[in-house]
């Protein structure tokens, strides 16, 4: 029997922009569903798709309130596509929810390499193995449920962001080289992109709290992460 095709939600209001996304996917062994704004993206959302393309530029409801709304409703991965290169937007739209971004004009190729990698993260999220709760400080991680607590107050986190911070909390107490968090949470044509770490890294702290003499998450200054052992 056949595998089912992964299917991809493509939300984006210029006609030639999702023609030749359905092209690149479907070449690549995607289904595709196209739509042109963030209400057709919604009702979209009955078809189950594996990962979402979304523009932030859409007439009516921008991109940030229709992934406000999906959040509400689903976990499914988020790639964001922006005209806008300045890095607050950027931040903007994964704090509301993306796990990745691509800044217009984008090479095709590229796209279709983080869709892959987007799917390739659910698929290592969910094969990750149960482990009991940590705790450290103030901060509570629950690997079992996916659920995080700082001070008591619960912490919503990306799929991504919470892919980052499980890979950490399962090895605690060892040094996560850059290297090898870049490939196990994005894949490993990321493997040398420590910016991009950086990045995500900088999130997840903000996220659990961290501030002067307070941090989980410590940097190993040329080598990588670590957190404590519980």
């Amino acid at each position: 029997m056949r595998r089912r095709r992964p299917l991809v939600l493509v939300v984006d209001d210029e006609p030639r922009i999702l023609r030749l996304l359905r092209s690149v996917l479907e070449e690549n062994d995607f289904q595709v569903v196209t739509v042109a704004d963030g209400a057709e993206a919604l009702e979209a959302l009955e078809e189950r798709p594996d990962v979402v393309v979304l523009d932030v530029m859409l007439p009516e409801m921008d991109g940030y309130e229709v992934m406000r709304r999906i959040r509400e409703l689903s976990p499914v991965p988020i790639l964001m596509l922006t005209a806008r290169t300045e890095d607050r937007d950027k931040i903007r739209g994964l704090e509301s929810g993306a796990d990745d971004y691509l800044t217009k004009p984008f090479n095709p190729d590229e796209l279709v390499a983080r869709v892959k990698s987007l799917m390739r993260r659910v698929e290592m999220d969910q094969g990750l193995p149960t482990q009991p709760v940590y705790i450290v400080d103030d901060v509570t991680i629950d690997l079992n449920q996916r659920r995080v607590f700082v001070g008591g107050t619960e912490v919503s986190l990306s799929r991504t962001e919470w892919m980052l911070l499980s890979i950490l909390v399962r090895n605690a107490g060892r040094i996560m080289l850059h290297e090898d968090l870049l490939s196990r949470t994005w894949g490993p044509e990321y493997r040398n992109d420590l910016q991009y770490l950086r990045g995500w890294i900088s999130r997840l702290r903000r996220k659990l709290g961290e501030g002067a003499g307070r941090r989980l998450i410590r940097t190993i200054p040329g080598v990588g992460y670590t957190v404590p052992e519980k």
